[in-house]
């Protein structure tokens, strides 16, 4: 038996009828088009799906679309402003942090949580906050070379605009 529910992503209602075991992932993707977020593992292990509910990351993989009714969904194709890069996509492309880019979107969607909360952060915290999200092909030190100039290119964004950074210079 099918539920309709509503679901916001990247500021859109979406007005869907689901089975209640449908992952939100599948949801996302093959309901309503977002194919930023990637099917990978489908148990939590590999964070290819990676979105944010309500602000934080979640694997969308282990998530249920009914679950997420109620909250606002942003997938990696909304971090991107009037057609410019977010500066953590700049960066994984700078710094060759991807490959085949096939995790690229979840580890910036994690990423880019992680710095929301810790905007200074060292390497080994880079490498902890990713230690959930798995990359077959690319060597981790350019994925954390991408994450640290990332925060450094939102430090100085946030700067620029005025504010001010918790933790930062």
């Amino acid at each position: 038996m099918e539920r309709d529910i509503t679901l916001t992503v990247n500021g859109t209602e979406h007005e869907l009828s689901v089975e209640p075991r449908t992952l939100l992932i599948h949801a996302l993707r093959d309901e309503m088009g977002y194919t930023g977020p990637n099917v990978g593992c489908e148990s939590s292990t590999c964070g290819t799906c990676t979105v944010h509910v309500d602000g934080k990351a979640v694997k969308a993989c282990t998530e249920l679309a009914v679950r997420a009714e109620g909250s606002e969904i942003t997938t990696i194709e909304a971090l991107n402003e009037d057609g410019e890069l977010h500066p953590l996509q700049e960066s994984f492309q700078e710094e060759h942090g991807l490959q085949c880019g096939y995790c690229t979107p979840g580890m910036v969607m994690t990423a880019a949580e992680f710095l929301e909360e810790e905007p200074d952060p060292d390497r080994e915290e880079i490498r902890e906050a990713l230690e959930g999200n798995l990359c077959r092909c690319t060597g981790y030190q350019n994925i954390v070379n991408a994450v640290e100039t990332g925060a450094e290119k939102m430090r100085t964004e946030t700067a620029a605009d005025g504010g001010t950074v918790e933790g930062g210079d």
